[in-house]
């Protein structure tokens, strides 16, 4: 009998080198990264990368920390200053500014926590508490800001002259849109929602300070009582939708590879 030989053809399939392991993450600014990105180096080489990958996260956390820890300070006093002037010179928008300064500290301390338990096994559940409650208070923010700007508008409540007010309106937007920007590089690199989402309320409350001034300017010079109002109520649909973005947000690394 003959021999007869049938030629076989193997096909492999081509692997796709951008797919992630199981459970890791393609982002390398959220702390994951795949063995595929190493496997190229020697293991002497690889404990070297996961060390510097280690350190750097330990140096932007502490750097967050200390930016979350200036942040909540500093809204402690403006809340505190803003609710005595407005007090004072029966403000209702100084009295809502105070308001939305101690909201800010409820934001910052639930981002602080979560900064706290980055690299703990309860880190995940850190970074989705911190998120709500930072939603929930956008959302707060916004239902306030709304309520006392309508308030304003049919009571033709004019905004009372005050200096300290002034001052302070104007400190806080030079000083705040920096601690955004800081807090939005720290949380970008980390890969946490949560802190952006954070850093956002610290922008927000820059433009809060630049409707306040101009209002009261505006008030001061033009007798425009309604001004400040208005630009209040142009933010409040904003400020929902990031309040609602956060309720509904995930962390970058959800699966089971992150940090």
């Amino acid at each position: 009998m003959s021999e007869v030989n049938i030629p076989v053809k193997i096909v492999s399939s081509p692997v796709p080198t951008s797919t992630a392991t199981k459970g890791g993450c393609q982002k390398s600014h959220c702390g994951c990264e795949s063995s595929a990105s190493m496997a190229g180096l020697s293991p002497l080489e690889q404990a070297q990368a996961r060390t510097r990958r280690i350190e750097e996260r330990a140096r932007l956390v502490k750097r967050g920390q200390w930016l979350q820890y200036a942040s909540i300070g500093y809204n402690v006093l403006e809340s505190i200053i803003a609710l005595i002037a407005g007090a004072m010179a029966g403000s209702i928008a100084l009295v809502g500014f105070g308001l939305d300064s101690a909201i800010e500290v409820t934001s910052g301390v639930a981002a602080l926590v979560r900064l706290n338990f980055d690299g703990k096994d309860s880190h995940r559940k850190a970074e989705t508490i911190s998120l709500q409650i930072t939603g929930w208070c956008f959302l707060a923010l916004a239902a306030y800001v709304g309520f006392e700007a309508c308030s304003v508008l049919l009571n033709h409540a004019e905004p009372e002259r005050s200096m300290p007010g002034m001052i302070l309106a104007a400190v806080s937007i030079v000083l705040m849109p920096w601690l955004a920007r800081a807090k939005k590089d720290v949380a970008q690199q980390l890969g946490s929602k949560a802190l952006e989402t954070d850093s956002k309320q610290a922008l927000f409350c820059s433009y809060l300070s630049g409707i306040l001034l101009v209002g009261l300017l505006l008030n001061a010079t033009l007798h425009w009582w309604w001004a400040d109002s208005i630009a209040a109520l142009v933010m409040v649909p904003i400020m929902a939708r990031e309040g609602l973005l956060a309720l509904n947000g995930k962390s970058c690394c959800s699966g089971d590879g992150g940090h």
